[in-house]
């Protein structure tokens, strides 16, 4: 056993079974919830008001006692608690550190929710934050699932696997997440009480987490991993450490810089990193460049996907209330003062959040960096994992130009073609026509006539590349295919393929 292997076997944790089959008997999960409350009632809890839950929860039995205790932080009296709790000892609960007396009532000590994220209902344990009651955070503060929590999940490839890291686990999601697809999953952490609620977390689900305790990449030096998960400290700013779950001691985009850089060391060949990130943009610099700069020269296939670009005030402002604090109190003010003052002398101008998605390649290091800033509600996971594929054959192609001329295409059923018509002196003129996906990040390539045609012969039984390509020129007036006319095609095809608006069709042989 490691050095650094966790095994608490905290008072919390021992009282996990107990605790499970309570949940269990009263139906406290993701949709039983939903179904007692209601869709309206339940989308007030998401925004943070307790008044209709309460009102709600009021008429639920056993299961409102739980949601007032657990999700809206109540003070109950202690009969109602032990009811509701049984076989919970309402003592060890106290001792355990879940519950605490307010008086002669009962209160939460802790966060605890269900959470159904595509793998069926989950149950979460972390420190008590500000949506229902206002606090202040504490330096080692554990939070639960946030939004950036949930973004990850949803963007994280599920295909099976055989080992998953959880780098800085915080509560504990991103590894319970990971156990239905990998064989094994190790989380890290620099903060014991990181791991004392995700080993808690691990033991009320009934998974088998290996925890090691650790700064950054100590915990699994000289280890390979087929698959890392990582939401880091990436805050952007001064290099402090207030809140351990987004602070990391660097500055600016510090964070996001070691993480990325040092990923490609955890993984074992043909395995795969998904990680949030930020970065800033800086007066006349391409934040991809930034991006780039932070990758190995060699051994990495990388796909940097940006979600949002802040601006410096509205990024101070949302951290510093995600952190408990009122933007317009003193302290907080002289807190976003020093903060805009790093940022204006680091020239940022804005800050790039994103998703980082890496995979380990024998060969040159790819890097594709793109804005998906538009409305997008599907998950990115499944998607990475296509891109991956779609990006392998695209080296294939690359290094064998044969491959890409014999292959024939498919369009995606899911990719349309859009032509936008504004009024001119004569009529309707068109402007622009565009290939886009119906599904997914919704990709668009701009395309031209010749483009068009290409794309329109494409059939998996029809015919290959080359022979598409053979007739276009003819019907430009070219006895061959020129030099030009197949550069173009081939970086065409490259770019629609890339983006799974077309895609290859396997050869029968």
């Amino acid at each position: 056993m490691p050095a650094n292997q966790t095994t608490t076997g905290s008072l919390l944790t021992a009282l996990c079974p107990d605790l499970r089959a309570t949940l269990t008997r009263i139906g406290y999960d993701a949709d039983t919830l939903l179904t007692a409350l209601g869709e309206d009632v339940h989308a007030a809890l998401g925004r943070s008001e307790p008044v209709p839950v309460r009102r709600a929860a009021r008429a639920l039995g056993e299961l409102g006692t739980l949601i007032r205790l657990l999700l809206l932080g109540d003070a109950l009296p202690e009969r109602e608690v032990s009811a509701a709790l049984a076989p919970v000892d309402v003592e060890r609960a106290l001792a355990a550190g879940l519950l605490t007396r307010d008086g002669d009532e009962i209160r939460a000590a802790l966060d605890l929710r269900p959470l159904d994220a595509g793998a069926g209902n989950r149950w979460i344990l972390s420190d008590l934050d500000d949506s229902m009651r206002r606090r202040t955070l504490t330096e080692d503060h554990v939070l639960g699932v946030g939004h950036a929590s949930l973004s990850l999940l949803r963007a994280t490839p599920t295909r099976p696997v055989g080992t998953v890291l959880d780098l800085g686990t915080g509560c504990g999601v991103q590894a319970v997440h990971a156990a239905p697809y990998a064989r094994s999953v190790t989380a890290t952490d620099v903060n014991p009480r990181a791991l004392w609620l995700a080993e808690a977390t691990a033991a009320l689900n009934d998974l088998d987490i290996e925890l090691l305790e650790g700064s950054w990449f100590e915990p699994v030096a000289g280890r390979r991993f087929d698959q890392v998960v990582a939401n880091p400290p990436f805050v952007v700013g001064p290099a402090r450490i207030e809140h351990t779950y987004r602070d990391s001691g660097l500055a600016l985009d510090g964070a996001s810089e070691l993480v990325i850089s040092r990923a490609p060391d955890l993984l074992a060949p043909g395995g795969t990193a998904a990680m949030l990130s930020a970065w800033v943009h800086v007066d006349g610099e391409d934040w991809r460049h930034r991006v780039s700069s932070w990758l190995p020269a060699h051994g990495v296939d990388a796909w940097v996907v940006q979600r949002d670009v802040a601006d410096p005030a509205l990024y101070v402002g949302t951290w510093l209330r995600d952190a408990g604090l009122d933007p317009r109190d003193p302290a907080a003010q002289e807190r976003a003062e020093r903060w805009l003052d790093a940022f204006a002398a680091a020239g940022v101008e804005g800050i790039g959040f994103g998703f980082v998605y890496l995979r380990a390649i024998d060969g040159p290091t790819e890097l594709l960096a793109e804005d998906l800033t538009h409305g997008f509600d599907d998950p990115l996971g499944a998607e990475a994992s296509a891109y991956f594929e779609r990006s392998a054959w695209l080296r294939a192609a690359a290094a064998d130009e044969g491959l890409a001329w014999s292959t024939r295409f498919a369009v995606d059923p899911a990719t349309a073609l859009e032509r936008v018509f504004l009024p001119g002196p004569e009529g309707w003129d068109e402007r622009v026509a565009r290939l886009h996906r119906g599904d997914g990040p919704r990709w668009q390539h701009e395309v031209d006539g010749t483009t068009i045609s290409l794309v329109a012969g494409m059939r998996s039984d029809g015919l290959p590349l080359y022979e598409l390509v053979e007739l276009l020129a003819l019907a430009h007036g070219y006895e061959d295919v020129t030099p030009e006319l197949a550069a173009d095609a081939l970086a065409v095809v490259a770019g629609l393929v890339r983006h799974g608006l077309i895609r290859p069709v396997p050869s029968a042989g």
